[in-house]
């Protein structure tokens, strides 16, 4: 059953933090697996281990995601504050 007076807003950003936490769960597992299988399999060679390279940039673009979803620096929010600004522009002239 959906609420009939849900904040369209409030439930764009629940929505966003629900993907971002989904985003994070797979990050994780997918991560415990790659480690898993370096150290099993590939662990002795010298150099970097190749897993780091999935954990550095895809953690870093979930950073990125957090802070577009936790941070209030997200594509909506930045639309609907120049939408807003706009908005007070039009009324004072």
């Amino acid at each position: 059953m959906e609420p009939v007076d849900r904040d369209p807003q409030l439930w764009r950003m629940a929505q966003g933090r629900a993907r971002f936490k989904a985003h994070l769960f797979t990050y994780a597992w997918v991560n415990v697996l790659l480690w898993t299988i370096w150290f099993l399999t590939d662990r002795h060679s010298h150099g970097i281990p190749w897993p780091v390279w999935a954990t550095v940039f895809w953690g870093l673009s979930l950073v990125f995601q957090g802070f577009a979803t936790y941070g209030g620096y997200g594509k909506n929010q930045r639309s609907e504050r120049e939408y807003e600004r706009l908005v007070r522009q039009r009324e004072q002239r």
